[in-house]
């Protein structure tokens, strides 16, 4: 059989609320998601052991192998599906890492995708979507890499019909960890971030066919509720959030995730792509992406 080719894209928290912290310790949350243009790469040769590969000029920073997310989720899928035929995975890493993007729940859910596929399961099996879960909390969203309303812990997922959005994307090279964040924002167990009589209710979302404008009004609304811890840890947030805002023809600029890549909406690819130019001349040293969202 040949190779199985799938992309990770990358994920984008176009608002991220955060709800409360349960007796678990895991966090509620509600967040539009949108999936970007770029991606890393994962291939799998069917047959053989598990293994997994790092190539592309971001793989030195995936740090061990034996901790990536590919080969948990691989490896969870094999005990969950008795006689599961696995392989030989090579991951081409391109998107940054710990970037608040879900560079590592891509790369997981893609090979998912990819062990679907090789062994005639539909993603709609309960088994891939507990796996999912159990590899990371965005991995479920990553799964079908389509714009949704994602609530609880990243498990629940609506559906949206978002229109294609130009957008840059910067991300300042600098890992922000998603727990320090978290920890940062300081709720104790059990603890809402809102008041306890305050109903928690979503945006009513555009409809589809609604334009980019119409997006921008209603995300306009909404926050990411990371974006003060995260910059509080990594104060060079605020400067990447500066160069956006400064960008010509930008509608919306906000932190995407737990950081530090953060990304802006523009009307048109034309005015990204100038945005982009800018910014990466200014910062040289900074990983930017101009592309869409959808």
């Amino acid at each position: 059989m040949p190779a199985l080719v799938e992309e990770g894209r990358a994920k984008v928290n176009l608002s991220l609320r955060v709800v409360g912290r349960r007796v678990d310790g895991y966090h509620d949350l509600e967040s539009v998601v949108a999936f970007a243009d770029c991606a890393d790469r994962l291939t799998v040769e069917p047959g053989g052991a598990l293994t997994l590969a790092t190539t592309g000029p971001l793989a030195a920073a995936c740090g061990e192998l034996a901790d990536n997310l590919v080969l948990k989720a691989a490896k969870l899928l094999a005990d969950a599906v008795p006689g599961l035929r696995l392989g030989a995975f090579a991951l081409e890493k391109v998107l940054p890492v710990a970037a608040g993007i879900g560079g590592g729940s891509a790369d997981a859910a893609a090979a998912l995708r990819l062990l679907a596929r090789l062994n005639g399961l539909s993603l709609d099996d309960p088994r891939l979507q507990q796996v999912a879960l159990a590899t990371g909390a965005d991995v479920p969203v990553c799964l079908f890499s389509r714009a949704c309303d994602m609530t609880g812990v990243g498990e629940q997922l609506h559906a949206l019909d978002l229109p294609c959005m130009p957008c840059v994307m910067v991300n300042p090279r600098v890992p922000v960890a998603t727990r320090d964040v978290f920890n940062a924002l300081g709720l104790r167990n059990g603890e809402l971030l809102v008041g306890a009589g305050d109903v928690i209710e979503a945006p009513a979302w555009p409809e589809a066919g609604a334009s980019i404008a119409d997006w921008i009004d209603i995300l306009s609304t909404v926050a990411n509720d990371l974006e003060a811890p995260a910059m509080h840890i990594e104060p060079v947030i605020g400067e990447v959030l500066e160069a956006l805002r400064a960008s010509s023809g930008v509608g919306l600029a906000r932190m995407s995730g737990s950081g530090a890549t953060c990304f802006a909406i523009y009307a048109d690819l034309a005015a990204a792509r100038a945005a982009a130019e800018t910014i990466r001349r200014g910062h040289p040293g900074w990983w930017v992406h101009a592309g869409t969202l959808s």
